[in-house]
């Protein structure tokens, strides 16, 4: 008797879950009270990721989105909570049980120039994932890594190709097709774009958009470019010192945020409005991001925050829901349950704080 086929997932169906996900490094040296240090890299991250969507995460450099990223891929062994796909615990799963999993989950480097191994040419980097799982004989598995290229934009041609013959933007159609080799159902995008030109970027982002109509993919899109992710992305989860601090669908979270922390992100931004609008006031943050190996009491935030007050000193936030699909880690929300600005966010504001 064999195994049923899995019931193909329906849009909004939760794919990819975390619960309570944390990642700590140990740190040389100990602490005023004689333990060990850790670096909290993720630190009880919780999320889901439905079907068919692109979930962007975004935060400062630092704050642990790429180490999240590759916890829920599974390249990164989790330190405590779960990670499951499709409803199945994948957290400890032997190497071999993992297999099968790792066809569905896959990742898009950052870099391209250090993700694709320089002695070995494309269409063997194309056809290893395909020889590991067995996928087919030879002549079928070099038949997909030339449609692979096709599908990226590149020239079956390029088969032969060592990665130092290619452009960077090239590249990263390599590891772009690299990653659809084995047609997976959730791909995590790691700055995709960062370290591409700006001409490029808008080029793989459209890329990115197409083949997740193509194929029905889902992405975990991760950027520190808040006009990317807003580009691509259907909801955004803000992170800020491994914690998630706001999550909300992408329009609303940018036309009103609701945590300190993504107003301070968006007003960082380049204003590119019409030259007749009025000016955009921005709040400046002060003071440097705290140190991961100790973190201030309460609020992680609150060292750099314009609303603080004494209670943000005491207790640590809950990421709750203050309005209908917007969660905020913040004892005061810059929105109103009805998602109109709190009455302190607009007097602050009227008062020009700077922070």
């Amino acid at each position: 008797m064999t195994d049923r086929a899995p019931r193909p997932d329906a849009p909004g169906d939760v794919l990819l879950e975390a619960r309570d996900l944390s990642k700590h490094f140990p740190v040389r040296g100990r602490s005023a009270l004689g333990g060990r240090q850790v670096l909290r890299a993720v630190d009880g991250v919780s999320l889901e990721v439905r079907a068919g969507e692109t979930l962007g995460v975004v935060g400062e450099s630092g704050c642990g989105k790429s180490t999240l990223g590759r916890c829920l891929v599974r390249l990164t062994d989790v330190t405590s909570g779960t990670v499951s796909f499709r409803g199945r615990d994948i957290t400890r799963l032997s190497r071999r049980r993992l297999r099968p999993v790792r066809r569905d989950l896959q990742l898009v480097f950052q870099d391209p120039y250090a993700s694709l191994n320089p002695r070995r040419r494309i269409g063997d980097i194309l056809a290893e994932p395909m020889q590991i799982h067995g996928y087919g004989d030879r002549r079928a598995i070099a038949r997909h890594v030339r449609e692979l290229l096709d599908v990226v934009g590149l020239n079956a041609s390029h088969v032969d190709r060592f990665p130092h013959e290619f452009s960077g933007g090239q590249r990263q159609r390599v590891g772009i097709a690299r990653a659809l080799a084995m047609n997976p159902k959730v791909i995590v995008a790691d700055e995709p774009v960062s370290a591409l030109d700006v001409s490029i970027q808008a080029q793989v982002l459209n890329l990115f958009l197409d083949l997740q109509d193509e194929f029905a993919l889902t992405y975990v899109f991760i950027a520190h470019d808040l006009g990317v992710v807003r580009h691509v992305s259907t909801r955004i989860v803000v992170m800020y010192l491994g914690e998630v601090v706001e999550t909300a669908t992408t329009d609303p979270l940018y036309d009103r945020p609701g945590h300190p922390y993504t107003e301070a992100l968006l007003q960082s931004a380049p204003d590119v409005e019409d030259e007749d609008a009025a000016p955009r006031e921005r709040i400046l943050l002060t003071g440097d991001v705290p140190n991961p190996v100790d973190k201030p009491s309460g609020c992680p935030f609150r060292t750099r925050c314009p609303y603080a007050q004494a209670r943000c000193a005491q207790e640590h936030p809950a990421l709750r829901e203050v309005a209908p699909g917007r969660h905020v880690a913040c004892h005061f929300p810059l929105v109103t349950p009805d998602g109109d600005p709190a009455p302190h966010a607009l007097s602050l504001r009227s008062r020009g704080s700077t922070g």
